[in-house]
């Protein structure tokens, strides 16, 4: 066999086996109790005039969201409930979590996706809305 056979042969034979990839792991999906739990903890994290800031910034975003619900006649069931944020470090409401069923829980919940709310501390930043029409 000529040396040019052989390394041709050698180079169609059998290739070793690439490590496939690995896939960055997709975290557990969280619940509403693990995610009530963290935004009480950042909320908590949150001091003096920014803790303020913080609080003023969830009311315009409660009272924009409840403005905007109250419009499409879903003000007959005022049971509280509560909205759940996870946010990016630029304020933007990445996911959610409710606890309620009612009617303008659940537009609450759609107003608040994808809306800027407020530049958090830290990211991943989680912060609740609580909706209590009594207190």
């Amino acid at each position: 066999m000529t040396p040019t056979l052989l390394a041709l042969l050698l180079l169609s034979g059998p290739q070793p086996q690439q490590p496939a990839a690995a896939k960055p792991a997709t975290p557990a999906p969280m619940e509403y109790a693990d995610a009530k739990r963290l935004a009480d903890a950042h909320e908590a994290s949150v001091t003096g005039r920014a803790h303020e800031a913080m609080l003023g910034k969830l009311k315009e975003t409660a009272d924009a969201a409840i403005a905007d619900c109250s419009g499409q006649g879903l003000r007959e069931d005022f049971t509280a409930f509560v909205v759940v944020m996870r946010l990016d470090a630029k304020g933007r409401v990445q996911q959610t979590w409710r606890q309620g069923g009612s009617p303008l829980a659940i537009c609450l919940q759609r107003y608040v996706r994808d809306k800027i709310v407020f530049v958090p501390p830290k990211a991943p930043f989680h912060a609740a809305l609580e909706i209590s029409f009594t207190k």
